[in-house]
């Protein structure tokens, strides 16, 4: 199959990018069969991230696979808080870690830094380990698994956790709702509660002055501030536009 008729596939198929997707696919494609097969499962609707085994991301190329949450352009703006507030040796958590994205770019960026990592799914745990292999990586329930030692001493945790509103996940594209877990995507009936037990679970861990950042969207920010704060963290809400990013980010007294 040449590139002209890969990208004629794509193309049929829907894909918006498809002389950049056929580029990506012809490259990883071994053999002509192998290349027949990746554009099949890409034109049958897989995430173009999915089929390839990595995402693109921050710069770095972070190991995805079949079922896992791909990380968003958006959240690289989370990524970016974490390394600007985490300092050289410092400690950083991300809890609802997926691939490990967050942190591995805040490993890759931060000298020194201790990078702990959780996620409820044994898939996303496997590609973080992959991802972050000079970091922790735990499988468990938000921070149950984390070594007791950390608590009090994490400089930085973060979260993107999910916030998909239960209702709002037939509306997802059929990418993210037929080809990742939904425990990654749903966030309850208004799309906070994991944002919530998040905001409650960071002061036992989070050193003097330290800093929780939780991913949102702009219309649930004001949820998500009102919950970091009554949890005793100074609150306040950074965004970008140009990515449709926001970031709540709440601050520990002292330091």
């Amino acid at each position: 199959m040449t590139g002209q008729e890969v990208v004629a596939r794509l193309r049929a198929a829907g894909c918006v990018f498809a002389e950049d997707e056929a580029r990506l696919l012809l490259a990883a494609a071994t053999d002509p069969a192998g290349l027949d097969a990746l554009v099949a499962r890409r034109v049958a609707g897989e995430p173009l991230e999915h089929v390839l085994g990595w995402a693109e991301f921050c710069g770095l190329r972070i190991a995805v696979g079949p079922g896992v949450f791909v990380p968003r352009r958006r959240t690289g703006f989370l990524a970016e808080q974490a390394v600007a507030l985490t300092p050289p040796g410092g400690v950083l958590v991300d809890l609802c870690c997926g691939t490990g994205a967050v942190g591995a770019v805040v490993a890759a960026s931060v000298p020194g830094a201790r990078v702990h990592a959780v996620d409820v799914d044994p898939a996303a745990v496997a590609l973080a380990r992959r991802n972050l292999p000079g970091g922790w990586v735990h499988e468990g329930d938000l921070d149950a698994p984390l070594p007791a030692d950390l608590r009090g001493r994490v400089d930085v945790l973060v979260a993107n956790a999910p916030y998909v509103p239960t209702a709002a996940i037939p509306l997802m594209p059929p990418e993210a709702r037929l080809h990742e877990a939904r425990v990654a995507l749903d966030g309850g009936p208004d799309g906070t509660d994991v944002q919530r037990r998040v905001a409650a679970a960071a002061p036992r861990w989070l050193a003097p002055g330290g800093h929780l950042l939780i991913e949102t969207s702009d219309r649930q920010a004001p949820s998500t501030a009102a919950a970091v704060r009554s949890h005793g963290l100074a609150t306040r809400i950074v965004a970008d536009e140009e990515r449709d990013a926001t970031v709540v980010v709440g601050t520990g007294a002292g330091g």
